[in-house]
């Protein structure tokens, strides 16, 4: 449900600053949320970032896919469109709803090899293992440091021995500079301009995502807002091998100079 603003919910910097300048109007939502899910949708329907270098990796090997944090279907569809057996799990039903939909949409040889499965990626048990575990968009740092050794544990007794796990990792770039806060003008896969606020002080363990839009309309201003903690490669990696995997190949899909350093790694379990 969309809240009220209150000025324990305002988010830092000079996201918090515009949502103060809209008072009552303000209703604050997740990010992933039934208010908020549509527009994290709208944002990363788009974005193909990542995606070439997954399905590339998930080609070279045989077998079903269990994807993680699969939200609106970002990465499902793809991987669906290999001709392979999906398994896409997220913890926000109103994530999972939007995928359905775009399932409903698509040709019914993809939708029969897609299974929706509500469930916290932190602590799940399925019926099956997977040649390929996927976590994809970074999802990995909605996981605290207390849930990530569950999502571990889970994934290797999902994995099919020879079989891989692939995440991608986030770690600040050089164009973050000193700043701690960057704001974007982006654009929706449906045309509509957002103001994307990223509050991020430098050694900070979390940051805040903020998204207003970009032309607010003149009665309620729907601002979805959330705090997430970032993973980066180096931690991810060490707390792989503690858990009993092993790091055969980093991608890094961005440039050092970029905003972000996203990284994918691809894990094995350890012989």
């Amino acid at each position: 449900m969309m809240a009220t603003q209150s000025s324990a919910l305002l988010p830092p910097g000079r996201a918090g600053a515009r949502v103060d300048e809209f008072g009552e109007r303000a209703r604050l939502c997740g990010i992933y949320d039934r208010d908020g899910a549509p527009v994290y949708h709208d944002l990363s329907v788009g974005d193909a970032h990542e995606i070439q270098e997954i399905v590339r990796a998930v080609r070279a090997i045989p077998g079903q896919v269990l994807d993680l944090a699969a939200g609106s279907g970002r990465l499902t569809l793809p991987l669906l469109a290999l001709g392979r057996e999906v398994t896409a799990l997220d913890l926000s039903q109103d994530m999972l709803d939007l995928l359905a939909g775009r399932l409903e949409e698509a040709p019914a040889r993809l939708r029969r090899r897609c299974t929706l499965v509500t469930a916290d990626m932190s602590r799940f048990q399925l019926e099956r293992q997977f040649a390929h575990v996927v976590l994809g968009t970074v999802s990995i740092s909605l996981l605290d440091a207390d849930a990530r050794p569950g999502l571990y544990r889970s994934v290797r007794s999902h994995l099919l021995p020879g079989g891989q796990f692939l995440l991608s990792t986030l770690d600040r770039g050089a164009a973050s500079g000193d700043s701690d806060e960057t704001v974007l003008r982006v654009t929706g896969a449906s045309g509509t301009p957002y103001d994307l606020h990223e509050y991020w002080p430098s050694g900070a363990s979390s940051r805040t995502v903020t998204i207003l839009p970009a032309d607010p309309p003149p009665g309620p201003v729907p601002v979805c807002t959330g705090q997430v903690g970032t993973v980066g490669a180096a931690l991810a990696e060490h707390e792989l091998s503690e858990a009993g995997f092993e790091v055969l190949d980093r991608t890094e899909l961005t440039g050092g100079g970029d905003r972000h350093l996203v990284t994918l790694l691809r894990a094995v379990m350890k012989r």
